[in-house]
């Protein structure tokens, strides 16, 4: 018996010694090929037996399970890396074949505006699959950090940054002159008419966003630029200053709606770390479409075994709790009582 229990401590510290040096080389290898290499079958083997060693261990060594702390750190430990494999693309699949139970690990799907959809290009497989509910996009907007600003420079390298306010007057000094910001657009078009133009917001789909400025000289002379923010546009030699029109993206938003049976049954607004979850599956904010702002990507991630992170991490914090207070505050408790 001495021997096995020595056995099962020398394996469980080398796969633990070995477990350092994976993830040492995780951190260096980069996400997606650390993701790949870890959800490998060699190390479904190698999670596998320290699963193994660490229930063994607990029913080999009396004082695990005479430790509250020690029993709940071995038991966290357990937990985690089960639900872990059991959420892995090789766990979805070895339930597939053995419970028949379908489900798509992870993946990304784009949802046109005012649309809905159910499929998902699930990662590294080809063609997509199918949701048993759909995910319509109500709205898609996107905030950004204010003041935004105009940037403007003279041929001499003057510099200013003047904030955007609609009809304010800002002056760039006495020997330059002054900047009114008459309008802003945030899908600009343009109409010509009887040798005349006229720019107008759109309504239609589509992200053009620009600004109206009109700079007045010392002279009294107005001249008015249209600034684009995607197309900053081409420097003409009689143009005075360089514009730019820049704006700090703070947050993107989607408002979507879950369709089941023909039926909306769930609503949120979701944006970065705040996710939809919904049949299983977590919805992320991901990115969108930069050119048109006209459908966003989700990242689709199912929640097998995510219940057993949890409880193991929670056990795990319990018995740090319990190893460095409530021990020593039942030893006291005891103490007093004998007294």
């Amino acid at each position: 018996m001495n021997k096995f229990r020595r056995a099962v401590l020398w394996c469980a510290l080398v796969l633990i010694i070995l477990l350092i040096v994976l993830s040492i080389y995780g951190a260096f290898a980069g996400a997606e090929r650390a993701k790949g290499f870890f959800n490998s079958l060699p190390l479904g083997l190698y999670w596998s037996a320290l699963t193994v060693m660490l229930i063994a261990g607990i029913g080999v060594f009396r004082r695990l399970v005479r430790e509250p702390a020690l029993l709940l750190i071995h038991g966290g430990c357990v937990l985690i890396l089960t639900g872990s494999m059991w959420g892995s693309a090789a766990g979805h699949e070895l339930r597939k074949k053995l419970l028949g139970i379908e489900k798509i690990p992870g993946g990304k799907m784009a949802i046109f505006e005012g649309q809905s959809d159910n499929h998902v290009k699930a990662e590294g497989e080809r063609g997509m699959k199918e949701l048993p509910f759909h995910i319509k996009l109500k709205d898609f907007r996107i905030e950004y950090y204010k003041p935004e600003y105009l940037d403007i420079e003279s041929r001499q390298g003057q510099h200013w940054q003047v904030p955007v306010e609609i009809g304010g007057e800002f002056s760039l000094g006495a020997d330059v002159g002054t900047v009114i910001i008459t309008k802003a657009f945030e899908n600009f078009k343009i109409t010509f008419e009887d040798d005349k133009s006229a720019a107008y917001d759109d309504p239609e789909p589509g992200y053009n966003p620009a600004l109206e400025v009109q700079i007045r000289g010392p002279d009294g002379g107005v001249t008015t630029d249209y600034v684009f923010e995607r197309y900053p546009g081409h420097v003409h030699p009689e143009d005075k200053f360089l514009l730019s029109y820049h704006r700090t993206v703070r947050d993107y938003i989607s408002e979507l709606a879950v369709i089941k049976d023909d039926k909306v049954v769930l609503e949120k607004n979701i944006e970065v770390n705040h996710p939809l979850h919904f049949g299983g599956y977590h919805f992320y904010q991901h990115s969108y479409d930069e050119q048109g702002r006209q459908y966003t990507v989700l990242e689709v991630v199912s929640d097998s075994g995510l219940i057993w992170v949890y409880a193991g991490y929670l056990m795990l914090c319990i018995a740090v709790f319990w190893h460095l207070w409530l021990r020593e505050f039942a030893a006291g408790r005891a103490r007093v009582r004998s007294e």
